[in-house]
């Protein structure tokens, strides 16, 4: 029977950006408003995400070239593409299939409290921050944004092209923090309490590194098994500082 899964997918989120020191920088001096001017699609890595993405490169590069990805799917966001490119720029381009930017692995969009901290919208829109405690991250959709469900949704779109595309290749996916959680739901079969469990544990490392090998013998007909979880290991070891910086306000806790 044929494999119906690439034979590698990796899926990792960007280096540092701009947006997630400034939200850090909002959030530790209690401010309401995210002080970054961009649209969020334009926000560029930082000088140390660049440094994060030239140490990812790296180790994808130290990999035997029959090991390596030989297609690249990432989001259009800059920070996310350029990423993405860093590595694409090192590996070579010839052993590659593809390499496109795919809206459906963009950010989780935000709506009316793009740019607010919890602070923030805890002032502006007070119904709107007790209704987000009541029903919960996974659920909660913005007026104008996403919930992580209606993420899933897109992401779901997105594997039957994986599996439909690129069976028995080495697929890399680059995105954002949400794009990485709500990947996991799907390829680990999770439920609400397990996802929002992980995301509890810690925020997606920037460049960490979630990878599955394809496993013929697992489940009836082979299925992706999870090899590592927000890898870090390769950035440490070249001396680049590991961040976590958030994407989005924070949750509430539940």
């Amino acid at each position: 029977m044929e494999q119906k899964w690439p034979q590698q997918i990796w899926v990792v989120r960007h280096g540092q950006s701009a947006g997630n020191v400034a939200r850090e920088a909002a959030e530790a001096a209690s401010q309401f408003l995210i002080d970054i001017a961009e649209r969020d699609m334009d926000v560029l890595l930082s000088e140390l995400g660049t440094r994060q993405a030239e140490a990812l490169a790296d180790w994808f590069c130290a990999m035997p070239p029959e090991q390596r990805p030989n297609v690249v799917l990432f989001s259009p966001y800059v920070r996310a593409r350029d990423t993405a490119m860093t590595v694409v720029n090192k590996l070579d381009r010839e052993q590659m299939l593809t390499v496109v930017a795919d809206e459906r692995l963009r950010e989780k969009e935000f709506g009316i409290v793009d740019r607010l901290t919890p602070l923030g919208i805890a002032d502006k829109y007070p119904d709107l921050h007790e209704q987000r405690r009541h029903v919960g991250k996974f659920y909660f959709r913005p007026p104008g944004g996403e919930s992580w469900c209606d993420v899933i949704l897109r992401l779901r779109s997105v594997l039957d092209t994986i599996t439909r595309e690129y069976r028995g290749e080495r697929v890399l996916i680059v995105g954002h923090q949400v794009i990485v959680n709500c990947l996991r739901y799907l390829l680990e079969r999770m439920d609400e309490q397990k996802i929002l469990e992980t995301d509890r544990a810690g925020d997606v490392p920037n460049c960490g590194v979630t990878a599955y090998a394809f496993d013929p013998a697992a489940g009836k007909r082979g299925k992706l098994v999870l090899q590592m979880a927000n890898f870090v290991a390769p950035l440490t070891q070249t001396g680049v500082p590991v961040t976590a910086g958030k994407d989005q306000p924070a949750a509430p806790k539940s």
